[in-house]
């Protein structure tokens, strides 16, 4: 998640970085046991969900849960 939040501003806690690093993580386990086909573009899509989950989190969003299912949900669209 580190790597991600070099390129957004902001100041996270590290819990809430914690939070962002297990969502994160979860995220990208449930996607990639989906039937989603990324076509060699793994890179990017993990890149977009982290995106998607730093967006919730500068808008006060902290339940992981949330936040795994935006990030997913935005992903799919």
């Amino acid at each position: 998640m580190l790597q991600y939040l070099r390129n957004s501003p902001g100041v996270f806690s590290p819990e809430t970085v914690d939070v962002m690093a297990g969502a994160l993580d979860e995220a990208w386990e449930l996607f990639k046991t989906g039937e989603a086909q990324i076509d060699g573009q793994t890179q990017a899509a993990r890149t977009a969900l982290a995106q998607h989950i730093i967006d919730m989190v500068k808008q006060g969003e902290r339940d992981r849960e949330r936040l795994i299912e935006g990030a997913l949900l935005r992903l799919k669209l």
